[in-house]
């Protein structure tokens, strides 16, 4: 069994891809998500848990892009170009992660009032709570996708080369 390009990252140079690629935009996403219910269940617009909810948002975003151009100038295009896929299930695993910026980069340009500025309190904290879903939606579609075998679902080689006999 071979693994995707996104497990194959997280495993090499241990443990720093592991903690820049998986652990720090996690761990603030989560810290995000967290803070967000919280936001929702008070419905508070200030105080401690809003300024982290929003910090969170921001610094999420501005990271998570940085990570989305390291990794589609060294990675998804590269082997995009090369045709090295290890399958369909390697595709979506990296797609998916890379979706990441959708989400991560509608809360930072939201939370810095680069977007949706004329809308009421209520509309925007609706695109909020819509782009952290969305967020956990395929984020977590990226880490199962991740952790499959990159073969299943298509008949190549894991190295993207000829069919299988």
């Amino acid at each position: 069994m071979s693994m995707t390009h996104y497990m194959q990252l997280l495993a090499e140079n241990q443990p720093w891809n592991l903690l820049l690629f998986m652990a720090v935009p996690i761990i603030l996403a989560e810290t995000l998500a967290i803070t967000e219910l919280i936001v929702l269940f008070t419905r508070a617009t200030s105080g401690a848990v809003r300024t982290v909810n929003r910090w969170a948002g921001i610094l999420v975003g501005a990271y998570f892009t940085v990570v989305f151009a390291y990794l589609m100038a060294t990675a998804a295009i590269p082997l995009t170009l090369a045709g090295a896929w290890r399958g369909p299930i390697d595709v979506i695993a990296v797609g998916f992660y890379l979706f990441g910026i959708v989400p991560l980069g509608g809360v930072a340009l939201l939370e810095l009032g680069l977007v949706a500025r004329g809308r009421s309190d209520h509309d925007r904290l609706k695109l909020h709570v819509f782009f952290v879903a969305l967020f956990l939606v395929t984020g977590h579609i990226a880490m199962i996708a991740g952790m499959m075998d990159p073969t299943l679902l298509w008949s190549g080689d894991a190295s993207g080369g000829h069919a299988r006999h």
